[in-house]
């Protein structure tokens, strides 16, 4: 599975519903929505109440990253929304099985986030245990920030680890992906390409349908 998926946060808040409406009619039916405590990173992002909109509207799957300190504190802040992935940083934590399993608890796919520095290796014991595995291109916290090409050999090791994981996780790439990076990632074991303000939510004269048809090229 190869599929786009839109960073909501990116989006016009103050035209949100036309934009999800937009999204919608481009192909885009996955969010990732972005929540940020000014202290893991130093920024603030989505609140319960956007999230919890989001999710009475029928057809979109919701993934929520959690770029937050106080694992457990804001997974019990947004697991009653019933998100179809939450998602922590692995950095965040001294305990990863114990927020793995208060996630599981809710019913809810595992997602784990690793920062561009973090290497695989902190993750590699976890890889049987999560639905999704997040790897950060840039550093958490702002959009629009210089892709790391670090990332690209953190891929390809992950790649060559998952071909003995019977049930692999879902992986996913966030931080300027466009249609110069997605490639980047040709042959590897990449599901899930997060959009932003470098390819999606800008100034373009093009409309969502017209930017995803172009870059859907770039996952063939």
């Amino acid at each position: 599975m190869k599929k786009l998926t839109a960073s909501i946060m990116c989006a016009n808040q103050l035209h949100l519903n036309t934009e999800i409406n937009e999204l919608l009619s481009a192909g885009i039916d996955w969010l990732h929505c972005d929540v940020m405590d000014g202290s893991f990173v130093n920024n603030l992002a989505m609140g319960p109440y956007q999230i919890e909109a989001l999710r009475q509207i029928n057809g979109l799957t919701l993934d929520i990253h959690l770029a937050t300190e106080k694992t457990e504190k804001y997974i019990e802040m947004f697991a009653p929304l019933k998100p179809d992935y939450l998602t922590f940083h692995i950095e965040a934590t001294d305990n990863p099985k114990a927020v793995i399993d208060l996630i599981r608890k809710y019913a809810i796919r595992v997602g784990v986030a690793i920062s561009p520095e973090t290497p695989i290796s902190v993750v590699e014991k976890w890889l049987p245990q999560i639905d999704l595995l997040l790897l950060m291109t840039v550093n958490p916290g702002f959009a629009g920030q210089k892709f790391n090409q670090n990332v690209v050999a953190k891929s390809i090791e992950l790649t060559h680890l998952l071909e003995n994981v019977e049930q692999r996780p879902l992986v996913q790439v966030d931080g300027n992906i466009n249609k110069d990076t997605i490639p980047l990632f040709k042959d590897q074991f990449v599901d899930l390409y997060v959009l932003g303000t470098s390819a999606l939510f800008n100034e373009s004269s093009l409309s969502y349908r017209e930017k995803v048809i172009e870059l859907e090229k770039q996952l063939r």
